[in-house]
């Protein structure tokens, strides 16, 4: 029988990958000349910036970003605190005022009901969200937050969670640490925000410079910069980005996007923002465009903060960053979305803002409006540009949110691959057909290929999609993160042709696209993986260097290299790794990846309680219960691994791998019967899994069930026709049953692959000795 596996879920990992020195093209995004003369910078305040930046200062104070976060006071809150009361999930809370401060009294810890003050706001429009203080350093965000257009309380799982009444044991209930301010949002609501979460107290000190997003959070420590502008003007040195860290002037678009991705991107990061990075992988790890947080084309699902859609769009692909449509001091665009001028400032408006374009009715022509659930459509919207390049989503229940992709409508794809179309977002009395006949009878029924299918495909485990990601992921005209996820995605297949790929993205100059070649890559041996890793060990980017220490801890300690050269670039690169998990130490899936480390590295002991510690942070981290069942196995305690297994069958009947590592471990405690049980479930919800029929196979041959063991192994073959152990096991079933026909063509067929092989001859020579007995 095959060995249950461990399986490798890897949610915060880092992962990157060395490049040869002499191709990597190195991109100092945003650092001036001054951070390297200067190692004493420091942080000065937003209010030093009046003096001579005004104009930019007011912008900035009605911002969103000066507005992120606040002491709670008369003036920072806009909820209603006159002993108003919301009922929502059978619970009363009542919000008041007392001796000047703000209270609530609602449902806390364990479900029992207190009174919470309110240390700070959270946001301003449009929804405000409140901030409890807990001991340990907590704060933690109220689940009820205040909608500033209508002027009401309203519940966040309503919309957040589809309505589901979070109880209070689960990870995402408001005292818990999915609803922790500390871990989850606070690096980028305050400028120089030091986490200083301790992983063996499992506590936070956490501080800030300022309390909000102030000038120095994109412009860096500026300390310098007053320096400068203290020195006469003529004699100010140049060449010196004005004395600043970070430059947002002469630089190109890819910089000036990555430095606003640093908060405006889905990601993962490894530790506290120094004020500038070299590189992106430097501070974080962005999110690849992909189900469950992307549609398969792309569009926004899940919360995506606008990174990964831009990075999409034609407007990045020629040149266009963020402060070509936005005031970046005020954050508000340009001109207003209300009508089209922001957009024909480069589009011209006698080819795109006329109605052989768009072919809908402009304001003030007669009409019906169309209704939306709540909300109407007004005649005119349709011939708004945003309105079918940028459809958006609510998020947080009342926060509208845009597409950032800028892409053009496809109702043909909602058809294939079920992704949403701008039409049928407004038209949602009319069906998909219905948008596919009216952009046809407009723009012709021809349509451009789109990656969306493959990816689509590759996700259902289609090999037809390999030859597709392949082209995506080596094209640099395709979108870097549409390249990033066609490579992890190849990474799925056991195909030659697509490890052929994800060998050349090994050397891409993206450190990005060498971070996902380091985590798709399968090599055939040790020795082979040894020696086309080691070189990513030394990556100029820390995420890639840090994935490639994680791959390491999988290889066999017999097969590294012992010079000192090389045990010094992995042990580095290991402990940034671990570094940046322990930083993150607050959230189940890090404890989870240490447990994945410890348990490579043979120390199970740590592997154990550091998966322990990630079912103490989430209880239903199903991940963290797999892993640690495959150590309970290891260190010879089956029953413990066997309890793990059969909750997160009766909790998670969607993790299908449960059924199989489940049957496994019955049958490797003789427990044939049950383990047949859990095997026959996994092959149905697993139909493409060829191992599970044959370990079928094998336990019906020994609970003498012939025609099942038979069938079973025939469906193995049916997936995986020349596995040789497949064939193997086949012609021996037929040997056992004396059926020596069937026995000797599957024999023949192997020894055809394997001509010479000693197991194989022996067989057939005992095929032969039955077939002169018969």
């Amino acid at each position: 029988m095959e060995h249950w596996k461990k399986i490798g879920f890897i949610a915060t990992v880092i992962i990157v990958l060395a490049f040869p020195l002499y191709l990597f093209r190195i991109v100092f995004f945003g650092i001036g000349d001054q951070d390297q003369l200067n190692p004493g910078l420091h942080y000065v305040g937003s209010e030093t910036c009046i003096e001579c930046h005004k104009q930019e200062y007011d912008d900035w104070l009605i911002s969103d970003h000066a507005l992120a976060m606040d002491t709670a006071s008369e003036k920072s809150v806009l909820g209603d605190f006159n002993n108003s009361e919301f009922e929502r999930y059978n619970v009363t809370s009542r919000f008041y005022k007392k001796d000047g401060k703000f209270f609530v009294h609602t449902q806390g810890p364990g479900g029992k009901m207190g009174d919470f003050q309110v240390a700070y706001t959270f946001g301003y429009t449009p929804l405000q969200q409140y901030l409890i203080p807990f001991e340990g350093g907590r704060l933690q965000c109220l689940p009820i937050a205040w909608d500033t257009d209508k002027g009401r309380w309203y519940h966040l799982a309503d919309s957040v969670y589809h309505g589901e009444d979070i109880k209070p044991d689960d990870w995402l209930y408001w005292t818990n640490n999915g609803q922790n301010w500390n871990g989850m949002c606070a690096d980028c609501h305050s400028t120089e925000l030091k986490k200083g979460f301790n992983p063996e107290t499992k506590t936070f000190n956490t501080t800030w410079f300022e309390i909000n997003v102030g000038c120095e959070a994109c412009h860096g420590q500026s300390s310098a910069h007053l320096d400068w502008a203290n020195i006469p003007e003529m004699a100010r040195p140049q060449g010196q980005n004005y004395g600043l860290v970070v430059k947002t002037s002469h630089i190109n678009n890819k910089e000036y996007v990555d430095g606003c991705a640093r908060c405006h991107a889905r990601r993962s990061v490894y530790g506290d923002f120094q004020g500038h990075f070299s590189d992106l992988l430097d501070y974080m790890n962005p999110q690849n465009p992909a189900e469950p947080y992307y549609y398969h084309d792309g569009q926004i699902l899940d919360e995506d903060y606008v990174y990964a859609s831009f990075l999409q769009s034609k407007m990045y692909d020629n040149d266009i960053q963020c402060n070509d449509c936005h005031n970046v001091h005020s954050g508000k665009t340009i001109y207003p979305v209300d009508g089209n001028e922001l957009c024909i400032r480069c589009h011209r408006a006698e080819d795109y803002d006329i109605y052989n374009h768009h072919f809908h009715k402009y304001p003030g022509e007669a009409g019906d409006d169309i209704l939306i659930g709540d909300s109407i459509v007004k005649v005119g919207q349709g011939a708004l540009c945003i309105n079918c390049h940028m459809p958006g989503k609510y998020y947080m229940g009342v926060d509208f949110r845009r597409d950032h992709s800028i892409r053009i409508p496809r109702p043909d794809l909602t058809l294939e691959i079920g992704s949403p179309n701008a039409c049928n977002q407004c038209h949602t009395n009319e069906t998909t057909k219905w948008a596919v006949k009216y952009i046809n009878q407009w723009y012709g029924e021809n349509k451009r290929s789109h990656y969306g299918k493959a990816i689509a495909k590759a996700a259902g485990y289609d090999t037809s999609a390999i030859a597709d990601l392949m082209s995506y992921s080596m094209d640099t005209l395709y979108p870097v993160n549409i390249r990033t996820t066609s490579i992890a995605l190849l990474g799925n297949f056991q195909d030659s042709k697509a490890q052929k790929a994800i060998n050349v993205s090994l050397d891409d100059p993206e450190s990005v696209i060498r971070y996902t070649a380091v985590q798709a890559y399968n090599a055939g041996t040790p020795e082979e993986f040894v020696s086309k890793m080691e070189p990513y060990l030394k990556d100029p980017a820390k995420g890639v260097r840090m994935v490639a220490a994680f791959r390491f801890t999988s290889i066999p300690e017999q097969f590294l290299r012992k010079d000192t050269m090389f045990l010094n670039s992995y042990h580095r690169a290991l402990n940034e790794y671990i570094d940046a998990m322990n930083y993150a130490g607050d959230f189940a899936a890090s404890r989870h990846n240490l447990g994945i480390v410890y348990a490579n590295l043979g120390e199970l002991k740590k592997s154990e309680e550091s998966y322990k510690e990630a079912l103490l942070i989430d209880n239903q981290f199903y991940p963290a219960k797999l892993n640690l069942a495959m150590v309970y196995n290891q260190l010879g305690e089956n029953a413990k691994a066997e309890l793990l297994l059969k909750n997160v069958v009766e909790k998670h009947p969607e993790v299908t791998e449960a059924y199989y590592s489940l049957g496994l471990l019955l049958a490797e405690e003789k427990k044939y019967e049950e383990s047949v049980k859990f095997l026959e479930k996994a092959a149905v919800v697993m139909p493409d899994r060829a191992r599970i029929f044959y370990n079928l196979s094998l336990l019906y041959q020994y609970l003498q069930k012939p025609d099942k063991a038979e069938q079973s192994m025939l469906k193995a073959l049916a997936v995986e026709p020349e596995n040789p152990d497949f064939l193997y096991a086949m012609a021996d079933y037929y040997v056992k049953m004396g059926i020596t026909d069937k026995a000797e063509f599957y024999a023949l067929k192997l020894n055809k692959m394997s001509p010479g092989n000693q197991s194989v001859e022996s067989l057939l020579n005992v095929i032969n000795s039955l077939k002169q007995q018969e």
